[in-house]
């Protein structure tokens, strides 16, 4: 089992900088990916960024290409998702997933464990 838990969201005006954080407890299997997706009102769950544990490679969605960067560090159990000149369309829920060992990492099915999300707020 696999404990999941975001924290840095809040509000922020367009052009600022989030920093997302995503504490992993539990069993952590190195090689798991570990992806961001985000929700927003009305809207489908959609794919922001993902990384293995082991591993250095990153995926991101077209849309955060160049203004979001997913990091990790493994002494912590830790994800980041650094969100910079973050725009009005970035406002959503954003969960951290993991649990998934192969396949493609944007998609949803596969990750077996989600945190509860944390609220991102963009105003223009």
């Amino acid at each position: 089992q696999v404990q999941l838990v975001e924290s840095g969201g809040g509000m922020v005006q367009a052009g600022d900088s989030l920093n997302l954080s995503c504490a992993a407890s539990g069993r952590t299997f190195r090689r798991y990916f570990m992806g961001w997706f985000r929700q927003a009102p009305g809207k489908e769950r959609e794919f922001v960024a993902a990384i293995r544990w082991s591993g250095t490679t990153t995926y991101y969605t077209d849309s955060v290409k160049g203004r979001f960067t997913i990091s990790r560090d493994d002494a912590k159990n830790t994800v980041f998702l650094q969100m910079n000149s973050v725009k009005p369309e970035d406002t959503a829920v954003y969960t951290c997933a993991t649990g998934k060992l192969y396949g493609l990492p944007e998609v949803a099915d596969g990750y077996a464990y989600w945190g509860q999300g944390t609220q991102v707020t963009v105003s223009s």
